[in-house]
């Protein structure tokens, strides 16, 4: 069970400010907060979507508009206004949030992501020794890939941190909204904020190769032209590390050769398998004691062997040579869902609800 969160009582709803109910959720740990007409507000603490107090009232959707009303910026309440949605970053004394406001059949919905400003290192998070020597490529194109909320942005940053600690170089983050706030220290970091300082990541992108650039941050490679310049950047001497919202290094391939016609495949299979370094695709798990999440990752790192499968579509072939180039420095998720297993950090039912060759694992959970 998980512990019990001490959440104070509130006499009267709604509390004044959207910051009332931040401060509240950053004090428990919650990664989200959500604040919608005609439901009681939510977080979501370790994984899960719960709501803050069980006998709060309903915001009634006059409520929820106020609450809007009193924290959004004026030029995003002009784009709410004429659109019905508006996505942004907000600040407060207490932390970053990524934003969204949208208009729903009941009325206002906010959801508020909470932004950790503060960049851990890749030794703080865990992170296996041998990811460090990605980071020290010249060039290339390394990838962090998972679902929404997996840890991606939070490898990303500690690896990018990591550069700005060990090399003498120019870093520029393209983030919708900035995430990380990172110090230049032995390198000069450039951040842009895709719709603020830039109209999107494309054309963020295309610009930062001309602000001679070593290091590229994407945070987002959402559409053709955005991967056709991050893989265009990797082979002409920049180290690029970017996200996609892809489950393994198998199906991060495939989603991002698919997208190319089929006329520049073959080409694209080239220049891939010969500027890829590194996928690593994340999921956090729910701890099996409740107290919060554990990270699992599944590593590729690009070899002789791993080439040749790109270059022949023949990405179906990628697990068996992770499975055997461990000393390369790769692992399956599945590997590493057995491992957290037996370490004792989550239930077998969790390891087997995520387990990509669930048979495989069956008897090792004794299931």
């Amino acid at each position: 069970m998980a512990p019990k969160i001490s959440v104070p009582s509130v006499v009267s709803h709604p509390l004044p400010h959207v910051d009332d109910y931040l401060e509240i959720g950053q004090k428990a740990g919650a990664s989200d907060v959500h604040l919608a007409a005609s439901a009681r507000p939510r977080w979501r603490l370790h994984g899960r979507l719960e709501l803050i107090w069980p006998d709060a009232p309903r915001l009634t959707a006059e409520q929820a508009a106020a609450l809007a009303e009193g924290f959004v910026p004026d030029v995003y309440k002009t784009e709410l206004k004429a659109r019905g949605d508006s996505d942004f970053a907000y600040t407060n004394e207490f932390a970053r949030y990524r934003t969204s406001v949208v208009r729903q059949r009941l009325g206002t919905e906010i959801v508020f992501r909470v932004i950790n400003s503060t960049v851990r290192t890749m030794d703080e998070l865990g992170l296996p020794e041998r990811l460090k020597l990605l980071t020290r490529y010249q060039n290339g194109l390394i990838l962090a890939t998972g679902s929404v909320g997996t840890g991606k942005s939070t490898s990303l940053a500690a690896m990018v941190e990591q550069i700005n600690i060990e090399r003498h170089d120019h870093i520029i983050t393209l983030e919708d909204p900035i995430e990380y706030i990172f110090k230049s220290k032995n390198c000069h970091v450039t951040q842009r904020e895709i719709f603020t300082h830039s109209e999107s990541f494309a054309s963020a992108l295309r610009a930062s190769l001309r602000e001679d650039p070593d290091v590229i941050m994407v945070g987002e490679m959402r559409d053709l032209e955005t991967i056709s310049l991050a893989i265009t950047a990797a082979e002409t001497g920049h180290l690029v590390l970017a996200t996609l919202h892809t489950s393994n290094a198998s199906r991060t391939l495939d989603r991002l050769l698919d997208v190319f016609p089929t006329e520049q495949q073959e080409q694209i299979r080239v220049m891939v398998s010969e500027s890829l370094r590194g996928i690593i695709s994340h999921q956090l798990i729910p701890r099996a004691d409740g107290t919060g999440r554990v990270l699992a990752l599944e590593i590729l790192t690009n070899t002789p062997a791993v080439a040749n499968v790109i270059r022949e579509a023949k990405t179906y072939m990628l697990p068996g040579i992770i499975q055997t180039g461990k000393k390369q420095g790769m692992r399956l998720m599945d590997d590493t869902l057995i491992e957290l297993y037996d370490r004792g950090l989550i239930s077998a039912e969790e390891a087997y609800a995520r387990a990509e060759q669930k048979h495989i694992l069956r008897p090792h959970l004794k299931m």
